[in-house]
């Protein structure tokens, strides 16, 4: 059963249609590997057993032969606690929201995943009200980089991540203000998508979109094998009548790699990727090259902004309208990475006509970086300038600019998608950051799927996975 839990998504589905295993059996197999792996990982907040295994008997009603199974008929996967699951309580990760009722719908992304045959399986940690660069709350503690417990495995999707890295989940669903489904991805080797700005719709996310970041977050999923993120993003895209932010473009056909031109970057000018991380982007660099793509280093001038500006738009009533919503919710106690950011954002505060003076800036930043598209069809970079940092170090002042890398694609609006290409030399996942126009999700997942065939993509960590079998072997 270890070579099936470690198949995409994708695959396991075609093992269900061709009658080779069953539902309820690979629905069983994934909670007995939540049994094994989530004590040393603390990835989940509720794993949802009861109606996950009675999803699983009805799906295998649908798999018999004769019938017509839905495209992801009887695959479990897993959702970032911030997203909601009919029957289940959605905390956040925050005092305020830990005895909410439970949800009486799915959020639409969910209800879309469901809607295609797919199963829930658990709901998954992230830090309080998802403000950290990892993911760790008062509810539930912190949870565990997979490659190395005294780690983080990044926020605000990092417990998503933990479980898609060890097979106890092939995908799942994380959302992004900042890069949160993009650095977990990078510290915990799997694959993600941010998608365009406004592509997918948010409704049933807590908390709930609005305000003037508005433009800044979007849910996107997660998976151990781009693959995955291919398959989902067809099924996500539909309207669901609600999200008024939501434009429904249709999805384009990315063209062969030979016509596109690279432009890559291992410093933004803010904080320059660490030895292993800047070699990592260049051998994905150089992998397209060898594949027929225009290749040259350079960046955007604009990127050395883009960590100010990020957090001028978070910022600019220095933290307290964030910290009126919390005390609305009633939570009157906040954890201390929250805390840390709040005092960050302090130093943005701002009056009516500073704040006039940022959207001024950041529309200079957005028509700067817009004009560059001109010269390349994907951006590639690191995703942050470090590999996994201890725990508690993510705000600390050397590391947390390193952010900026995915910040910048908040403030534009791109999909930026994430792949691992490499390895830093203490064993930790190293992820490379593939950015292109917006709605041009087929060009970064298609330069993400070359890259995890060309460069090896997700590998088992053998710290909770003694003598795994290679994918793929």
């Amino acid at each position: 059963m270890n070579s099936v839990l470690q198949l995409s998504g994708v695959a396991q589905s075609r093992l269900l249609r061709a009658g080779e295993i069953s539902s309820r059996e690979l629905v069983t197999a994934h909670l007995q590997r939540l049994d094994e792996v989530n004590p040393a990982l603390n990835a989940t907040v509720e794993i949802f057993t009861e109606t996950a295994l009675a999803a699983a008997d009805e799906a295998d009603t649908r798999l018999r032969p004769g019938r017509e199974p839905r495209p992801l008929e009887g695959v479990p996967f897993t959702v970032k606690d911030s997203i909601e699951v009919a029957g289940t309580v959605c905390t956040a990760g925050t005092l305020g929201y830990r005895n909410n009722p439970p949800s009486t719908r799915d959020a639409s992304l969910v209800a879309k995943i469901r809607a295609a045959g797919a199963i829930p399986l658990a709901h998954t940690n992230l830090p309080d009200l998802l403000f950290a660069f990892e993911s760790d709350n008062l509810i539930h503690g912190r949870t565990n980089n997979p490659y190395d417990l005294t780690r983080t495995s990044g926020g605000s999707s990092g417990g998503e991540a933990a479980l898609l890295a060890t097979c106890a989940s092939p995908f799942g669903l994380g959302s992004d203000a900042a890069g949160s489904v993009r650095l977990p991805a990078h510290y915990c080797g799997v694959a993600s998508l941010k998608p365009t700005s406004g592509r997918l719709a948010r409704t049933g996310h807590v908390p709930p979109s609005g305000g003037w970041i508005e433009t800044l977050w979007q849910i996107g999923p997660m998976a151990r094998r781009v693959e995955d993120l291919i398959a989902l993003l067809p099924l996500l895209i539909t309207p669901d009548g609600e999200d008024r932010t939501h434009i429904p473009m249709p999805l384009a056909v990315a063209p062969p790699l030979s016509q596109f031109r690279v432009a890559f970057h291992t410093d933004n000018g803010i904080l320059a990727a660490d030895p292993a991380t800047a070699a990592t982007v260049r051998n994905a660099a150089r992998a397209l090259e060898a594949a027929g793509a225009t290749v040259e280093e350079r960046r955007p001038q604009a990127l050395e902004r883009a960590y100010d500006l990020e957090m001028k738009f978070l910022g600019p009533d220095g933290g307290d309208g964030l910290r009126t919503f919390l005390a609305d919710i009633g939570s009157h106690q906040t954890h201390p990475l929250l805390d840390g950011w709040l005092a960050k954002l302090g130093e943005h505060r701002t009056d009516i006509a500073g704040f006039a003076g940022y959207w001024a800036e950041i529309d200079a930043f957005r028509t700067e970086m817009h004009a560059y598209l001109n010269t390349c069809d994907v951006l590639l970079s690191p995703v942050a300038a470090h590999p996994a940092v201890p725990h508690g170090h993510t705000i600390h002042d050397n590391i947390f600019p390193g952010f900026s890398y995915t910040m910048a694609h908040n403030l534009t609006g791109w999909p930026a998608a994430v792949v691992r290409c490499g390895t830093s030399p203490e064993g930790l996942p190293i992820g490379v950051q593939i950015a292109a126009a917006p709605w041009r999700e087929d060009i970064t997942l298609s330069v993400a799927l070359f890259l995890e065939e060309a460069l090896g993509g997700w590998q088992p960590p053998a710290t909770l996975w003694p003598g795994a079998q290679e994918p793929g072997k």
